[in-house]
């Protein structure tokens, strides 16, 4: 669906590091016990209007161009952003909302392609995937197979307005409140555009933010993008080696470590967004002498029963976590994610204290019911997905082969032929259906890695239904986890873990696939279809 004009005028919202927050409804009023922060944030911009014919809805331009973006402690960088930003505007939404969004394609036209679709290709064109969130992944909704084209260079030529594209997205009514984020999900142009800063958090609001001790916390989001820069511009997706040949630069919530104030005794509650294309994170809290505990009250969007306290968050590509975090021995703690050089970002708690001090919770409201093994539909009948590579396995700029291999596998070229060559076997069609999922029914699936480097790891996602992880290694976990992406490492034997999901409300089209974004992108993914029972 393509309308064509032009948003009247183009926000350009910028997080700088350094300047206090006092006001943007986030930090602001209710919360007049937690410090003021030196810390950037995301905007905000969302219009919460109320339809009689689809109840309340949030609208929100996503303003799609190449800007000129100031990030602070590293400098200029023209890329692709949403509203001129990195990261983009947050949404917030409550269940029961409809979030409208309309998407501007202010881009240049698209090199002419004709080559293998799982190679990197349209740069300019997008679309919208909301990460984690149960809605209905056809039509006008989370629709990742539809394309926001740029104009032609005909267009351009003849002074067509500029593209707009309209999503509607209805948010359940039972939706858990939690962090969720969106970001393009384009085939062949998804990696080059997360690697540039298109990106945003959403925030659905609901219960576990009216208890006491949270409602007290300041609100604080920390959105850890991944960025690839190269004379100050984001370098085209040519080759395998551009993951590693260029650096990383990493920022929190536009900025190289940013700082943010803590007093001793006050609680803040960190909406964490692992919005990174290549890099897992396992984040510490660290200064010379001693390390803050976190207590973790949520993984991906779904709320613990009790807050867990931890030292070590383990954020694969795309995870979220909800962490309370209180202040405690004053100085300098950075955080840290392990194999990153240089700190995500600083904390400083100061001498000056809160009295009384700000409290935990001791229990929350539950995020969602656990699934029962005894609910599965067929239990012989699992879903095997294998994650495997064959490096070398063709000619030419990418010569490694991603696959999903197991039970499902997208059929070879050639069946009878050298199946590590093969350019079809076990790799992303969007015409195969991998997996036909029936609603209202429980299964189990397990995924692994057969890699056998260690740092070697894939994390897998699946779309429109969480799932509950109930293995890791072959080991119980109890309790087990609400994940929608769930990191996998390599090593011998590779990681694996079993979960359980059941798949409910919505029909259509989505997909299953490594949210390592260069292993995506040529070809490490499924296609699945959710069916009437």
């Amino acid at each position: 669906m393509g309308e064509s004009g032009r948003i009247s005028r183009r926000l350009v919202l910028k997080g700088i590091a350094g300047l206090a927050v006092a006001s943007d409804g986030i930090l602001a009023g209710r919360r007049a016990a937690a410090a003021t922060v030196r810390f950037p944030q995301p905007a905000v911009s969302g219009v919460r209007t109320a339809a009689a014919e689809t109840g309340p809805c949030v609208e929100q331009t996503l303003d799609v161009r190449f800007a000129d973006v100031d990030v602070p402690g590293y400098g200029q960088v023209t890329t692709r952003a949403y509203n001129g930003a990195i990261p983009g505007p947050t949404l917030r939404v409550r269940a029961g909302d409809t979030l409208h969004l309309t998407h501007v394609n202010g881009l240049p036209p698209n090199e002419p392609f004709h080559g293998d679709h799982n190679t990197p290709h349209h740069a300019n064109s997008f679309n919208v995937h909301t990460h984690g969130m149960h809605v209905p992944p056809s039509g006008y909704a989370d629709n990742v197979q539809r394309e926001f084209a740029p104009r032609s260079a005909e267009d351009v030529a003849a002074g067509v307005a500029e593209p707009q594209y309209r999503t509607a997205i209805p948010i359940p009514a039972d939706h858990p409140a939690g962090t969720y984020w969106y970001h393009p999900h384009l085939h062949g142009s998804t990696a080059e555009q997360i690697v540039g800063g298109m990106a945003g958090v959403i925030i659905v609001e609901g219960d576990v933010d009216e208890v006491p001790e949270i409602k007290a916390a300041a609100d604080v989001v920390v959105c850890i993008n991944e960025l690839k820069i190269e004379d100050g511009r984001i370098p085209a997706f040519t080759s395998g080696g551009w993951v590693t040949d260029v650096p990383s630069v990493f920022t929190v919530n536009g900025a190289v470590n940013p700082t943010i104030g803590l007093r001793r005794g006050e609680v803040q509650r960190w909406r964490l967004v692992a919005a990174t294309a290549f890099t897992a994170l396992r984040l510490q809290v660290v200064s010379e002498e001693s390390e803050l505990t976190m207590h973790q009250i949520a993984q991906d969007g779904i709320g613990f029963a009790a807050p867990v306290a931890v030292t070590t968050v383990q954020l694969a590509m795309g995870n979220r976590a909800d962490l309370l975090v209180r202040g405690e021995t004053p100085g300098r703690y950075e955080l840290r994610a392990e194999g990153v050089s240089g700190p995500l970002m600083t904390v400083e708690v100061a001498e000056e204290s809160v009295d009384p001090p700000m409290r935990l919770p001791s229990a929350l409201p539950p995020g969602r019911p656990l699934l029962d093994e005894r609910d599965i539909a067929n239990p012989d009948a699992d879903r095997e997905v294998v994650l495997h590579v064959d490096p070398q396995a063709f000619e030419g700029a990418f010569p490694s082969a991603f696959r999903m291999l197991g039970s499902h596998t997208t059929p070879a070229a050639d069946p009878g032929g050298d199946l590590v060559h093969d350019p079809a076997y076990g790799r992303f069609d969007p015409e195969y259906v991998n997996h036909r999922l029936r609603l209202g029914t429980v299964e189990r699936w397990t995924v692994r890695t057969d890699e056998t480097v260690p740092s070697h790891g894939h994390p897998f996602h699946l779309h429109t239904n969480q799932f509950l992880v109930t293995h890791r290694n072959g080991q119980r976990l109890d309790p087990p986890v609400w994940h929608d992406t769930v990191g996998l490492a390599g090593g011998t034997p590779g990681g694996s873990v079993t979960f359980l999901v059941k798949y409910q409300d919505f029909t259509g089209r989505a997909l299953a696939h490594c949210h390592q974004l260069h292993h995506e992108e040529l070809g490490m993914m499924q296609l699945v279809e959710f069916v009437e029972d």
